[in-house]
């Protein structure tokens, strides 16, 4: 053993590098820490392990047994221990070939189920995102996307409804202004027609002449005509008040054309206008019932059949309807003669 350790002390790089395994790094690393005092500072040596010793030891063994190297070292008979030790090295490296086999084993056995954990991690999470996105959507459809369509289409409906009554409204004002129009046109014609009735009653006062009367009954048939015209578009704007006022004007003129011509038609008319005053503001559905009659029977001349009908009436409220167009005013034009 000693000659050995003599050997690992003495050798230069290259008897060392002659060992199988031994490189010339592995072998300066082993000259550079001698000396050497047991055999296991040897093993301390950054590259060297019990393999690459025991190949060591089978070289210094090969010098030893040389015939010039025994001539020059005396014959000692001792019995070589390293034998010994060589005898166990095939079982020392059996148990590192093992060793190695059994930890390629268990990194293997490490690695697949590392590889099985992240499949199986990965599986859950695909799962856990293909359940988010079943249970996940139609929630989200029903509490958020849901809502907001039908939000969408009421809002969609409101705005069509407003359209529709925008334009509605627009065509009442525009009726509405149609009929504050014939109202003023009405009311201008009368007012002319009261003031040709006025000079022709100053005409006759001075002059009785038949033809002065007629033109003077034309002009208050006229203007009655025009009185009722104008009572039926205060009807028609639920403004009962001048309606009242209007038809109680012609009333009064209708009867005092009776009074002068004898006209039985016009006895008719007055009845239906005084059951158009009775019914006024109380029952304007009513009223406006009796109003159009007399209002037919003065533009026909006839008066019509109507079947007596015994009803109660009931207070109503009337709506504001659209009123049948009526003609332009009729303005008489006419120079009285003295």
């Amino acid at each position: 053993m000693s000659d050995f350790l003599t050997f690992l002390n003495t050798a230069d790089l290259d008897t060392l590098t002659q060992a199988q395994g031994i490189t010339h790094s592995v072998a300066e690393n082993i000259i550079a820490a001698r000396p050497f005092n047991t055999i296991e500072d040897c093993l301390k040596v950054k590259g060297m392990g019990k393999t690459l010793l025991a190949r060591l030891q089978s070289i210094a063994e090969a010098k030893d047994n040389d015939p010039e190297n025994r001539a020059l070292i005396p014959v000692e008979e001792e019995a070589p221990p390293a034998y010994v030790e060589k005898s166990q090295q095939p079982a020392q490296e059996k148990v590192e070939e093992q060793d190695s086999f059994l930890t390629r084993l268990g990194r293997a056995f490490i690695n697949f189920l590392r590889a099985l954990l992240r499949l199986i991690i990965l599986v859950i999470f695909l799962g856990g995102i293909g359940a988010l996105l079943y249970y996940g959507l139609p929630y989200i459809n029903r509490t958020f996307i849901a809502p907001v369509e039908r939000n969408t289409a009421q809002i969609n409906k409101l705005e069509a409804e407003v359209s529709s009554l925008q334009t509605q409204l627009d065509e009442m004002n525009a009726r509405v202004t149609a009929l504050e129009t014939s109202v003023e046109g009405y009311s201008a014609s009368i007012q002319k027609l009261q003031e040709m009735q006025a000079e022709l009653d100053s005409q006759l006062q001075k002059n009785n002449d038949k033809i002065l009367l007629d033109l003077k009954h034309e002009v208050m048939m006229t203007r009655a005509l025009d009185i009722l015209a104008r009572a039926r578009l205060y009807l028609a704007q639920s403004n009962f008040g001048l309606a009242k006022i209007d038809v109680q004007s012609a009333r009064d003129l209708l009867a005092e054309l009776q009074a002068e011509t004898n006209d039985d038609l016009l006895l008719i008319v007055l009845s239906r206008l005084d059951l158009t005053l009775g019914n006024l503001p109380d029952f304007p559905v009513v009223a406006a019932g009796d109003l159009e009659i007399a209002w037919q029977i003065l533009m026909s001349g006839n008066a019509p059949v109507i079947p007596t009908v015994t009803f109660t009436p009931t207070p109503a409220t009337l709506e504001t309807s659209t009123p049948t167009p009526l003609p332009p005013p009729a303005i008489i034009s006419a120079t009285p003669t003295p």
